[in-house]
């Protein structure tokens, strides 16, 4: 819902706003545990000054001789990330830049002191503002919930502060403040009001003289960045924020003349931008929308914290990474197969099916009767209360050199990111995301595992319907993408992406694994499986990643690395389910069947209905113990400081010989101090004594090669 809208042009900018505190309040207590204090809110502390903060995190604007950013503060640690003025907003349109607001004059970019403001004056050259409005954060497109998620609001509550730049192109720069979270994010709108189509060559969503993190005369290979995580939602290919960060950019600041590196090399000029182009044509009365730029403030180096954080951030802004159904890959398409994996999964209590890689369905075939036999067994898996969906491979394949993604130089394909793939904005292209949204649509399925997404190639051809050329190709096929994954968020459709797409609606990606890695034999796996854990939830929320198990054999390494036949290895079996389902994590489990006999049945659904008897917990934030390394107990804790179970700690024992240890929990992220309630496993529940640190000491006893858990609830 659109606040009462605040709009003033010319003089009196901020006439409209309260008057607030000429210094940001701190939010109490840790945002962490409760972050319902910190509320998104904006007010002028006095004509010229306009402040958006929610007591963890604030920016703030002079409006007057024109709007500029003058402070950006993390209230938590209390300290000014800020050291320099820069423009709103940078562009080039038809060859020629365009600057929105900021101010000139600063001398000294080591600080920004108040009097230095006073000196500063209007960048006759920049568009100015004439305009500034206050509304709800929007939603970029539909959430449609149909499965288990956490009760997560969409779109995330939150205030939009938007300052409008008056011009032949006009800009409209919007600042996205959340709710019980220091993060601030800032995208664009390039309006056309002239006459004629205009290119917008390309565009700067955020630039921002930061303090540096360090200061060292002479140049070294890497540098200390600020205490900060940046995203953007334009961004492709890899199984982590860090590889698929392409807008992200940290320069040396030359106009720092002051900073400590002789050679001026200290990368502290934060730059957002596209990699390419855009390159987009925008017509006259049109706009462009650009990407979301994420700026998450961390409050101090702590590794968990931060981590803690980025995973809050992922929540808050694509709640339905939450959704995490029980997953099993069936590996043939036939029809009695089909039948027999959805009978099994509905005896154990899994949720959702897929037609894995290599069963030979095919998504893409048009045939009447392949989406009739879908239908069948969509409602086949309906009525045992199980979902199904099919995988689909995009791009790294070769359709057509006239549909194919054309190299710059040589106007041939073959140098594509993963050698060929076609051009999403071909005719080809065209189709088949037609042909998805009607399969999809028609058949009824509804989990979609989409590989080798769009991993951000360029393509040259001017002969594709969707791009003109080059300088449009990345962001006119990214849009393609983005805009389907969209479309199946809005429809309910679950994605499993081995990319990084949450931002733009995908629900898992891998949690980083080997895949040959599944030819060790199974002990190794197991080690294995838990060091991919432990790594991968550093910054993805247990939900966000999925696993694997090979229950038939998988790249090789016959029977020593395969779990088939079942009953016969129903230990490893075990190892597998505890280990996944214990970090709150779904693997692909991937066979022709999830048991073989009654005992391999009744092992499988026990766990499953452990799994859902703690869900809530396990689906919650994780906290890193110990890494597996074979020489010792490893394991994870799972916090929620609001739930009824507070933790739920899964140790494992690797070694040949049963071991007992005193363990320190650390409780502090649960929400507990002086006290807790632990049980072990099923047993009798007692009391602990915290430190001042909530930590607790805890004696467990873990079998030779076996695992075991316990439970935190407050006293």
């Amino acid at each position: 819902m659109i606040l009462a809208t605040l709009l003033l042009v010319g003089g009196g900018l901020l006439d409209a706003f309260p008057s607030g505190p000429a210094q940001p309040p701190r939010a109490g207590g840790d945002w962490l545990l409760d972050a319902r204090e910190a509320r998104a809110s904006a007010w002028k502390s006095d004509e010229r000054t306009l402040t958006l903060s929610n007591g963890l995190v604030a920016r703030t604007w002079r409006v007057e001789p024109d709007v500029a950013c003058i402070g950006f503060d993390d209230l938590v640690s209390d300290r000014s990330l800020l050291r320099a003025i820069e423009p709103e907003l940078r562009a080039v349109v038809d060859g020629s830049e365009v600057r929105a607001g900021g101010l000139v004059g600063q001398v000294d970019r080591a600080y920004l002191r108040p009097a230095d403001l006073e000196r500063l004056a209007l960048d006759p050259g920049a568009l100015h503002c004439s305009a500034v409005r206050l509304s709800e954060v929007p939603a970029p497109f539909e959430w449609k919930r149909v499965r288990h998620a956490a009760a997560l609001p969409w779109p995330p509550p939150g205030k939009r502060l938007t300052f409008e730049f008056a011009g032949p192109v006009s800009v409209e720069v919007h600042y996205d403040l959340y709710d019980g979270i220091p993060l601030v994010s800032k995208s664009a709108t390039v309006r056309n009001r002239g006459e004629r189509e205009v290119q917008l060559d390309s565009l700067e969503v955020e630039r921002l003289a930061f303090v540096e993190a360090e200061g060292t005369v002479e140049p070294q290979e890497s540098w200390r960045r600020p205490d900060l995580h940046i995203e953007s939602d334009f961004s492709f290919h890899g199984m982590s924020h860090v590889s698929a960060d392409v807008t992200t950019r940290w320069l040396p600041d030359r106009a720092y003349s002051t900073q400590v590196s002789y050679g001026l090399h200290t990368p502290c000029l934060l730059v957002s931008t596209y990699p390419n182009g855009p390159g987009a044509r925008i017509a006259p009365g049109v706009s462009f929308e650009s990407y979301r730029v994420h700026e998450l403030v961390l409050d101090g180096s702590d590794r968990e914290r931060n981590g803690l954080a980025q995973r809050r951030m992922y929540r808050t802004l694509a709640p339905w990474v939450t959704e995490n159904p029980l997953m099993m890959h069936i590996r043939d398409a036939r029809t009695e197969a089909v039948k027999l994996a959805l009978d099994q999964c509905a005896a154990v209590g899994f949720e959702m099916a897929i037609l894995s890689f290599g069963s030979g369905f095919d998504v893409e075939n048009r045939a009447s009767e392949n989406l009739a036999r879908a239908k069948e067994l969509v409602t086949y898996a309906r009525e045992r209360g199980v979902e199904l969906g099919t995988y689909s491979l995009l791009a790294s394949r070769a359709v057509a050199p006239e549909h194919d993604v054309l190299d710059r130089e040589t106007l041939k394909p073959g140098k594509a990111y993963f050698g060929n793939s076609p051009c999403l904005c071909s005719a080809w292209g065209e189709g088949y995301f037609a042909q998805l949204r009607s399969f999809y649509s028609a058949s009824g399925m509804s989990v979609l595992e989409h590989d080798g997404s769009y991993p951000g190639d360029t393509c040259a051809s001017t002969s594709h319907p969707g791009h003109r050329g080059f300088d449009d190709s990345q962001w006119a096929q990214f849009e393609r993408i983005r805009g389907f994954y969209g479309w199946c968020r809005s429809q309910g459709i679950f994605l499993n992406v081995p990319d990084w797409y949450f931002l733009n609606g995908s629900n898992k990606t891998g949690m980083g694994y080997r895949e040959t890695n599944w030819s060790l034999p199974r002990a190794e796996q197991l080690l294995h499986a838990r060091q991919n854990i432990f790594d991968g939830t550093w910054t993805k929320a247990p939900t966000m990643g999925w696993m694997f198990v090979p229950l038939t054999e998988y790249h090789g390494g016959g029977a020593a690395a395969t779990l088939e036949p079942l009953h016969e290895h129903l230990t490893d079996y075990e190892q597998h389910l505890a280990t996944n389902l214990g970090a709150g994590v779904q693997a692909c489990w991937r066979g022709p069947r999830l048991y073989d006999t009654d005992a391999t049945r009744e092992l499988v659904a026990k766990w499953v209905a452990w799994f859902k008897r703690h869900r809530e917990v396990l689906e919650s934030d994780l906290v890193h113990l110990r890494r597996a390394d074979g020489r010792d107990l490893d394991g994870w804790l799972h916090v929620n400081p609001r739930g009824e179970e507070r933790a739920l700690g899964m140790l494992f024992n690797p070694l040949p010989v049963a071991r007992t240890k005193e363990l320190e929990i650390p409780l502090y992220y649960a929400g507990l101090a002086a006290t807790a309630s632990v049980q072990v496993e099923e047993g009798q529940a007692t009391t602990v004594t915290l430190d001042e640190r909530s930590r607790a000491r805890v004696s467990v006893t873990v079998p030779a090669g076996g695992f075991t858990w316990l439970v935190f609830r407050a006293p």
